[in-house]
């Protein structure tokens, strides 16, 4: 076997293995949190970047396989963003064959009109396109409308909430829409962001840059991004770690009133499983002091 040989066998084997990987972390997500059900019919909101091209190919993968039927179409918002390329998305979902939507809304010049320059955008950016796309469902028919949030998405927006918000909170994995007509979910909550781009890489996926708040610096989320992808690097595992905190409340050690009782909370004789133990030393990993020194950097 030649080396040009050799080399393109490894990474077809990382290709199908990654696959694999990002297929059942979707497919655990689903079922975790019961996400897609017998007869569904899912609205995928297409951006044109790595993470939602993503997660259609692996729901277009999942839906060949499940036994779960269910249906897709793709739906994009046309934002009408200067040099948006309007090609790309349907000569790719025609060439793969899924039913597709582009919706044409100019939410680019109200947010330019409406927001100062140099001020996020992120926020008004937002609320149009969320009120686009419930629309758009209640006209297809959707009972699901799937994004592609992951799970760097999900740790960011709790170090929002906790640093700018002062709330501990984060995107769901699955939610009702603001509308309260429509289920939102999330499948690739379980997946990291750097194998989803390296999946998109792979699959060669057209990308299209979002030249709103894409090219914005300095954002908030784009600072706690870098402090996470530091930490990443600094102990690795580190954010798995967090992530699993966030599958593993107790509601009795936090000091919300309205998650728990401890107005009537009472002494008694039998042993109480959610006393002080969490607070023994052996609980805690050796290095949280280095962990809180890095912050210092």
């Amino acid at each position: 076997m030649s080396t040009t040989e050799a080399v393109s066998r490894k990474a077809q084997h990382d290709m199908n293995k990654l696959h694999k990987r990002l297929r059942r972390l979707v497919g655990t997500a689903i079922a975790d949190f019961n996400m897609i059900e017998e007869g569904d019919r899912v609205m995928v909101c297409l951006s044109g970047g790595k993470d939602s091209y993503a997660l259609l190919d692996i729901l277009r993968s999942l839906q060949a396989h499940a036994q779960t039927r269910f249906e897709l179409i793709a739906v994009n918002l046309d934002q009408k963003q200067p040099g948006f390329p309007e090609h790309v998305l349907p000569e790719y979902l025609s060439a793969i064959g899924v039913p597709f939507r582009i919706v044409e809304q100019d939410t680019y010049s109200v947010v330019k009109r409406l927001i100062p320059e140099g001020k996020t955008t992120c926020s008004l950016c937002s609320r149009l396109r969320r009120g686009a796309l419930y629309r758009v469902a209640g006209e297809l028919g959707a009972t699901k409308i799937a994004l592609g949030h992951h799970r760097d998405d999900i740790l960011e927006t709790l170090f929002l909430n906790l640093f700018y918000g002062g709330k501990l909170k984060t995107m769901p994995p699955k939610l009702v829409s603001d509308d309260g007509r429509n289920i939102v979910i999330r499948p690739l909550a379980y997946c990291k962001e750097k194998d989803l781009a390296a999946y998109a890489e792979m699959e060669n996926f057209p990308i299209i840059p979002c030249n709103l708040c894409g090219s914005q610096k300095n954002l908030q989320r784009q600072v706690v991004g870098e402090m996470l992808q530091q930490w990443d690097r600094k102990f690795p595992g580190r954010l798995e770690t967090m992530f699993t905190a966030l599958q593993n409340i107790q509601p009795s050690h936090l000091l919300d009133p309205a998650l728990y009782d401890f107005k009537r909370l009472k002494a008694g004789n039998e042993p109480f499983p959610d006393g002080d133990k969490a607070f023994d030393s052996e609980t805690f990993e050796p290095d949280v002091e280095e962990l809180l020194h890095s912050t210092r950097d």
